[in-house]
């Protein structure tokens, strides 16, 4: 067993795609991007980047349960996989599935979602459908356009180069955990979780970065499938405060929860993890504070494919992602149990 087939869902990605035909157009291979990168017949300038993603399981499972942050959200998360190859957005089509029973007023404020994330994006709703079922399934489709010459994966780091994420990462799985556990929705409520697609960002970070993936899946997931993709590790060398957005520190006090907790779930905030090599870093700084961008420092690039925390006690502990991984994919729906495995890897890690 490789690497990746040690992850669950990746075996099932692969299982998927052994039973189809591979485009001689598709330039990335299965797990390398976060949205498909497709060669344009006569254009020497562009790549397509097509992407797809459904909002449909956090909502039976009752993460969301405002309108508008559904339609927000299916937005923002098909342009965060454009954002993760650094396309330059040409618009989306949305496919809508609802109950018979939602009346006008659910259905417009999910319009009013997916209209102000485009809003804020700058980017269009170019077309879609719409039908009848037993649950609400929101699909979007995105596609972009990627200079040749910029082309970036999640394929390419190198040992030594710097780890970089967009923006305080947490707040899915903060809201993930208030509604999961039934904490009081006062603590995070949902209308703080507004995560935003990085697009502008992203057609930056593409010029210096040498691998990039959003962390819709949470920061630590992130980084694992990254370091199995690339055979190679990370130490992490920032503290909490400093990898967690303000007010999901603020959420991990009160609730006293483990703030490793909220980067370790599965429920992201599409955020952007990268890296840059080490003689690019002060150039990249430069160019990312002329557009008002303060990407976070991690740490760096190592040979050994592990993920590496440093403690306040400067004590480096070595973290194993997968068993938290596939535990969603076997007892997702036993959160007492999660929460106990988590408690346990934590404390033997020396995160809690």
């Amino acid at each position: 067993m490789n690497k990746m087939d040690e992850i669950l869902e990746n075996k099932t990605i692969n299982s998927w795609v052994r039973h189809f035909s591979r485009s001689p157009y598709q330039i990335n291979n299965p797990h390398e991007t976060d949205a498909e990168l497709i060669e344009i017949k006569g254009n020497d300038s562009h790549f397509l980047a097509v992407t797809i993603d459904s909002v449909s399981e956090e909502i039976s499972e009752g993460l969301y349960q405002d309108p508008f942050t559904m339609g927000w959200v299916t937005v923002m998360s098909n342009f965060s996989d454009l954002a993760a190859v650094g396309a330059e957005p040409l618009g989306i089509v949305i496919s809508i599935s609802l109950e018979t029973t939602r009346d006008k007023n659910f259905r417009e404020e999910i319009a009013q979602g997916i209209g102000t994330a485009c809003e804020k994006l700058g980017v269009f709703v170019l077309g879609g459908d719409t039908n009848t079922g037993p649950d609400i399934s929101l699909t979007g489709c995105a596609i972009g356009l990627v200079p040749r010459g910029q082309k970036i994966t999640r394929l390419g780091c190198k040992s030594g180069d710097g780890v970089f994420l967009s923006r305080g990462a947490g707040s899915g799985n903060a809201l993930g955990l208030v509604h999961l556990a039934k904490l009081p929705e006062e603590l995070f409520p949902e209308s703080l979780y507004r995560p935003h697609a990085r697009i502008r960002e992203g057609q930056l970070i593409r010029k210096y970065a040498t691998i990039c993936m959003d962390t819709s899946d949470g920061l630590l997931i992130t980084l694992d499938q990254l370091s199995r993709i690339n055979n190679k590790g990370f130490v992490i060398e920032a503290d909490w405060k400093t990898i967690l957005a303000p007010e999901v520190f603020r959420f991990c006090k009160i609730a006293k929860v483990p703030e490793w907790f909220m980067t370790a779930g599965i429920h992201g905030e599409f955020e952007l993890v990268f890296t840059i090599p080490s003689s690019k870093i002060n150039s990249f700084r430069q160019e990312a504070k002329s557009i008002s961008f303060n990407p976070i420092y991690l740490g760096y690039a190592k040979q050994k494919p592990a993920i590496e925390f440093v403690l306040p006690s400067k004590k480096k502990v070595e973290i194993d992602m997968a068993p938290l991984r596939n535990l969603w994919d076997s007892n997702g729906n036993d959160l007492n149990y999660l929460m106990q495995k988590y408690h346990a890897w934590g404390k033997k890690w020396g995160l809690e």
